[in-house]
């Protein structure tokens, strides 16, 4: 079934196409503003001293014309009161290199020398959670000082903290997924043990040191003064610890045998994409703009998103007519078979029944399955209790759990209460979650949320206000927010509407290429 759009306004864009235009402006306005990591005079003072930045080393590293799956771009965005942390302080992301998906994680050594701040640690351990989960090869870019030693109780000690990185690279080397380093800069301390920990490590002879104290440290604990080559030069660590395999005279070669080293791990597969059997959508997401709402109280079709995602606009469509509040079917992106549930307003009985049925048809095929989420919750109320939605929610619930096939989510609107479960929210095990910049999550919306506690305060009656509507409203509103959400790491990624499909695309082709679980669900049951 191919889905029909409604045909594009001529007239002068509506209230409604300036307000997503404008929210998608302010979003690449803040991803503009972190890409140039601790700013532009640090870039240029790296480029002056004969370095490289984060950044353009990926450039370097990764296939020609191939895309790069950028995670948690804001990660750290406003999140410490008097310290600065764009993309908290480390780039991530799925990179093809070699014509191999793998795992990039590179230190930005503008931002606080590289040093990991308790976002840095988080959004490091997300990304080989992703590798993990995705049997993806993790290239680490290394070029840091450490832990940041004035927040050190908030990344040191506890079960995912910076120790759990090499934890992490132990376990994922014994079960045969490559751990390969390149060391750029000053390697310290924590930041020593990443090319340590590696299966094969490169060393860039005039930046490159690796130590677990530098020169500082090591005189004020033993009285030794000693250069920094002298400590952790090329020489020491080719010729005489071992650590490193490789020396580079330059980023450049350095980042050469990296990728040679990726080719000789054999397996290596194209990107994913099946250009053969992709066909473009019909529409764009601009076309959409003027019809698109601009709270999630409005009515929308979400097969209109669906005709802006999938190759030709093309969807086979389950139960149609069926539990409306939900959209089931399936769709190929980029040629690549998906399951599609997608959503609009509150969830309803015979919409968790249908939801759960999809699932369950998709897990049994092993087919990837993508959320879109804008849902303000479960259907409350007493003809809502005798209907089972409690039953059937949790049937949904639980099909979400158990489906043991890749899971990649969007939220486009409202993400609220169990909704947020029920449609593949961050704590259900899935693979990626993206936000659009209009997206919002909460337990409910600040309406309800100030009407609950006004109720609560003032005995049941709602007499007695709180000392202060709007301050509460605003506060509420700050934390319910995309850019509250996404420097939290609660999703992998604000992304501009625009680069919807690329984007699903990407993480969809990383997840395909690692071995189908057993389906953990039984007989289906309603």
């Amino acid at each position: 079934m191919r889905i029909h759009l409604p045909k594009r306004s001529t007239v002068v864009a509506s209230d409604s196409a300036a307000y997503h235009f404008r929210l998608q402006d302010e979003l690449c306005g803040h991803i503009a503003a972190i890409q140039k990591g601790g700013g532009v005079e640090r870039q240029n003072r790296e480029h002056r001293r004969g370095k490289l930045t984060a950044r353009e080393r990926i450039r370097a590293l990764q296939d020609p014309n191939s895309v790069f799956l950028e995670l948690s771009s804001l990660a750290g965005f406003e999140l410490y009161d008097s310290l600065d942390a764009p993309c908290g302080g480390i780039v991530t992301g799925v990179i093809l290199v070699a014509g191999r998906l793998c795992m990039v994680v590179a230190n930005d050594q503008t931002v606080k020398g590289g040093a990991y701040l308790p976002i840095t640690v988080k959004k490091h351990l997300r990304a080989q959670e992703i590798a993990l989960k995705n049997r993806l090869p993790c290239l680490y870019l290394v070029d840091s000082g450490g832990a940041y030693l004035p927040k050190q109780e908030e990344l040191f000690a506890d079960k995912d903290h910076f120790g759990r990185i090499f934890y992490n690279q132990a376990r994922m080397s014994a079960q045969g997924i490559a751990q390969i380093a390149s060391v750029h800069g000053h390697c310290t301390a924590g930041g020593a043990y990443i090319p340590a920990m590696s299966d094969y490590s490169v060393m860039c002879k005039e930046h490159g040191r690796i130590f677990l104290a530098g020169p500082p440290l090591v005189k004020a604990a033993t009285g030794e003064e000693v250069s920094s080559m002298d400590l952790g030069g090329w020489k020491v660590h080719s010729q005489d610890s071992g650590v490193v395999d490789a020396v580079a005279a330059t980023e450049y070669e350095a980042l050469d045998m990296l990728k040679n080293h990726v080719r000789s791990l054999g397996g290596g597969c194209d990107d994913g994409l099946d250009d053969s059997s992709s066909r473009a959508s019909l529409a764009q997401i601009e076309d959409l703009y003027e019809i698109m709402p601009t709270t999630i109280y409005q009515r929308f079709d979400p097969r209109l998103i669906v005709a802006c995602i999938v190759d030709g606009s093309e969807f086979d469509e389950f139960k149609p007519d069926y539990g409306p509040n939900i959209v089931t079917g399936w769709a190929r992106i980029m040629g690549m078979l998906v399951g599609i549930v997608a959503n609009h307003g509150v969830l309803i009985s015979p919409s968790a029944q249908k939801a759960t049925h999809f699932i369950h048809q998709c897990t049994q095929r092993h087919c990837p399955l993508i959320f879109i989420q804008n849902i303000t919750g479960f259907m409350v109320g007493k003809e809502a209790e005798r209907s089972g939605i409690a039953k059937y929610g949790a049937m949904m619930v639980r099909a979400v759990a158990t489906a043991e096939v890749p899971k990649i989510t969007l939220i486009i609107g409202g993400s609220y209460g169990a909704g947020n479960y029920a449609m593949c929210g961050r704590s259900y095990g899935g693979d990626y979650v993206f936000g659009w910049p209009q997206s919002k999550i909460g337990v409910m919306g600040s309406e309800q949320a100030y009407s609950v506690m006004q109720t609560i305060r003032g005995g049941g009656d709602g007499s007695h206000h709180l000392d202060s509507v709007e301050s509460f409203k605003s506060a509420y509103e700050k934390n319910s927010s995309p850019y509250y959400a996404t420097a939290r790491l609660w999703d992998d990624g604000l992304i501009d509407p625009r680069q919807t499909r690329n984007t699903l695309a990407a993480a969809l082709a990383s997840t395909l290429h690692k071995p189908p679980k057993p389906s953990l669900q039984g007989p289906m049951r309603l």
